[in-house]
């Protein structure tokens, strides 16, 4: 069976998003997959960033992850998208990283690939479903193949429960998070590889 290859594609502030792609990344490497780490470019004024210590010093830690470009998106047979909630959607960062890729789109060369993700906000409530179902339907239009958690998995049962991916309040990860992450990055690798088989 040939070897899948995974995008983990990620945009963070303050470094929960970071961690989850993380995690990720390690247990898509650990199921077997090819793993690229990739972090969303940061579109806000740089003054902005430098006047928040927490969001620049989270911009300096991520400095040695390479950028996401539409190549990594090419590359890969499946993607594990991680990104904040803002305003009850994704970010922008992540929304202006998905809007280059319009040129792969219209080749068709993002269809037919597993995709996933996660998120996190500043409450429990802050519109975490509503940003995985838009994620979701940007995949759908790009002819990809929904690979969300669901209830397959008892973990989904210990964790907060949302079948469409891992959500959280934003700050550090648990033990619990780290296999609901773990657990929906494995199902990723299962998945793509049996498209790709």
């Amino acid at each position: 069976m040939p070897t899948p290859k995974i995008a983990v594609i990620f945009y963070s502030t303050y470094g929960t998003n970071h961690a989850v792609a993380k995690v990720a990344a390690e247990a898509a490497e650990a199921a077997g997959a090819e793993v690229r780490l990739r972090r969303v470019k940061e579109t806000a004024p740089r003054e902005v960033v430098e006047a928040q210590d927490a969001w620049k010093a989270q911009h300096e830690t991520m400095q040695d992850i390479p950028e996401a470009t539409p190549d990594d998106m090419e590359w890969a047979d499946g993607y594990f998208f991680s990104a904040p909630t803002r305003y009850g959607v994704v970010c922008s960062q992540m929304r202006a990283f998905i809007d280059t890729l319009g040129g792969l789109w219209q080749e068709g060369k993002l269809a037919n690939k597993g995709f996933t993700a996660t998120t996190s906000s500043n409450t429990s409530h802050g519109g975490q479903e509503m940003t995985l179902l838009s994620l979701y339907i940007s995949a759908m239009h790009w002819g990809a193949i929904l690979v969300p958690p669901g209830y397959a998995d008892p973990i989904k049962f210990e964790d907060n429960g949302n079948p469409y991916g891992f959500s959280k309040k934003a700050g550090e990860l648990d033990g619990t998070d780290e296999k609901s992450i773990s657990y929906q990055a494995r199902r990723l690798v299962e998945m793509t590889g049996k498209i790709i088989a």
